[in-house]
């Protein structure tokens, strides 16, 4: 039962979570350009704007509930119930836009939900909670996260366009989070990580800010979904020691990860073109708020 009520929770807080990205975006996006170089006269910018801090408050909440999720189910069960976001997250856009999904963006949202549904039917299997992982791998996850998001921001703008490669960077330094809420609710010496997880999730905000003025909602918060999901799963299975049920339940919890980011894939990659048509219709309006 607890496992389940975390579940639902993830799924709440996925809810909460892309209701305040968005709100985020259509605030963030109008404003003159946010430096990475000044980190502090960007935030100042932003929490200057209600509606921004609306939006904020919304994206707390949503990773107030995730943090609960973390303390009753282990990190690859919620990371992997919480993939299912993207889905959500195109939905939520299509209502707020007016504009139908796409047939790659419907046939992600199906594939991600065929994932939850395999993951579902095995919790039937035994599960456990692993360990709480060494210092050593964890600070090496993080310190290898921090360069992998600045080496995004300063490589591959002019390669995958300006959105998906902050909201990659962004996905990097959320799951580098995730990792170190999931240490720090450990209890304990552990607590030492509430630092690192401060710091990843303020300098992921900041550049998702500034990703959603290169691109627009779902290039930026889809690919950063993307990677905030899938690395986690990697981590908890790997420095977090978190086992699979046995037998055929453990293959249908593997295909259910893998669904679940066959469905994000699908959806990034509909969004990437969807995001080289926005950047061109708005190019001009944008060089008038500059």
């Amino acid at each position: 039962m607890q496992t389940v009520a975390a579940l639902i929770i993830t799924l709440v807080s996925a809810c909460a979570l892309n209701a305040g990205y968005l709100i985020e975006h259509s605030v963030a996006s109008q404003l003159p350009p946010l430096s990475l170089r000044r980190p502090l006269r960007a935030a100042r910018s932003l929490v200057g704007q209600r509606r921004w801090l609306a939006g904020f408050a919304t994206e707390i909440a949503g990773w107030l509930l995730f943090v609960l999720a973390l303390a009753l189910a282990p990190l690859s069960l919620v990371q992997a119930t919480a993939a299912g976001g993207i889905g959500i997250l195109a939905v939520m856009v299509s209502h707020y836009t007016g504009v139908p999904l796409t047939r790659i963006e419907q046939v992600g949202v199906l594939v991600s939900i065929a994932g939850l549904f395999m993951l579902a039917i095995s919790l039937a299997g035994a599960h456990g909670q692993g360990g709480k992982g060494s210092y050593a791998a964890i600070g090496a996850w993080i310190g290898g996260s921090l360069a992998a998001a600045f080496g995004a921001i300063k490589l591959l703008p002019r390669v995958i366009g300006g959105g998906a490669a902050f909201g990659l960077a962004t996905g990097v330094l959320f799951a580098a989070g995730d990792v170190a809420t999931k240490t720090a609710v450990s209890g304990g010496e552990h607590a030492l990580f509430v630092p690192a997880l401060i710091a990843c999730y303020g300098l992921g905000t900041v550049v998702l800010q500034a990703g959603f003025q290169r691109g627009n909602a779902l290039v930026t918060v889809g690919i950063a979904t993307l990677f905030t999901n899938a690395l986690p799963i990697v981590a908890g299975m790997t420095i977090f020691d978190e086992p699979l049920p046995s037998g055929a339940l453990g293959a249908v919890r593997i295909c259910a990860f893998s669904l679940v980011i066959v469905g994000a894939a699908l959806l990034a990659r509909q969004q990437r073109v969807s995001g080289t048509a926005a950047a061109q219709q708005t190019a001009e309006p944008a060089t008038a708020v500059t």
